[in-house]
């Protein structure tokens, strides 16, 4: 079932996003005529009956069916309580965050564990009283020590709170204008995530040598190869940067399949937190020295995962 759209209607097992003009309209059955106009006009008024009828129905009668209005409200109040939830366990889980920045920054200023284990506290608070979240090839995590690329599919801005709360302190990618915001940006920058104007190319330059240089001390990197949320909830082309780091790296790349989280927050309507939940495939490693081959083998793995539990 799919929520999040105040005009969707119910007609027999399936589900429109509009009526139907079957839902309101019958044809004759064959081999029935109309002897006159006056039958004709009957059957009309009959008809514009059957629609201002149908048009009733759901809007709070005795027995009509939930209002899928009340639906979309729903949706809308659990979107304010998320963000509310996030934003409050983020200014208290900042300072912390804060203050234990200049010991990470001597003890481990590339992998920064300390501020990831406060970053998964943040993401798990953050979806627990909401989202429903389930995990599969756990085992196929490395180790927290080992360098490692990791890929997957972009649906949501979920993606980030799942993907956070695997505990692994690998580095996204984000735009630099996010910086920016109060708390969450800052909060960003000490952890470390790789900034990235688009639509540039020499900071696409320098983002990819930086994911290297970090690769070579012992960090791991974050990447959604699509560039971009999926708008229809299939999977896009993938661009091959990630995969030329861990070609020149050397490095295993790890396929991850997001599920669920582009039926919750879809892309467009950020305000909304539609009931589901979601599902984190994590996918055997990947190794190899050619880019193109890397890309191809990663996505038709992710989009495997996508069709087995489509």
């Amino acid at each position: 079932m799919k929520y999040g759209m105040p005009h969707e209607t119910i007609h027999g097992s399936r589900h429109y996003l509009f009526p139907t003009q079957s839902s309101f309209y019958h044809e004759d059955e064959p081999g029935k005529t109309c002897n006159s106009n006056k039958g004709r006009k009957k059957s009309r008024k009959f008809s514009r009956n059957i629609v201002a009828r149908s048009e009733l129905t759901g809007t709070g009668s005795a027995g009509a069916s939930y209002p899928l209005s009340e639906i979309w409200l729903n949706s809308k109040v659990r979107g304010i309580c998320f963000y509310a939830v996030t934003v409050f366990a983020a200014a208290i889980l900042f300072v912390p965050m804060l203050l234990e920045h200049p010991f990470v920054l001597m003890y481990d200023r590339y992998r920064r564990k300390a501020h990831y284990l406060i970053a998964k506290a943040w993401a798990f608070l953050s979806v627990a009283p909401f989202i429903k979240i389930e995990y599969e090839g756990l085992e196929n995590l490395p180790s927290v020590d080992t360098p490692a690329m990791f890929v997957s599919n972009h649906q949501s801005f979920l993606d980030i709170y799942a993907l956070m709360t695997l505990g692994r302190s690998f580095k996204f990618i984000s735009k630099t204008s996010v910086f920016l915001y109060p708390i969450v940006g800052w909060a960003m920058f000490l952890l470390g995530v790789i900034p990235l104007k688009r639509m540039d190319s020499r900071s696409q330059l320098d983002c990819l040598k930086q994911c290297i240089s970090l690769i070579k001390k012992g960090a791991s990197v974050f990447f959604f190869p699509e560039g971009t949320r999926s708008k229809d909830g299939k999977l896009g082309p993938f661009k091959k940067g990630a995969f030329s780091v861990a070609a020149k790296t050397g490095v295993p790349v790890i396929p991850i399949t997001l599920i669920g989280t582009g039926e919750i927050m879809p892309v467009g309507m950020e305000g909304m937190l539609n009931p589901g939940s979601v599902k984190v495939i994590v996918h055997p490693s990947i190794i190899g020295n050619n880019p193109e081959e890397l890309c191809n083998e990663a996505r038709n793995v992710i989009a495997r995962g996508l069709v087995c539990q489509g």
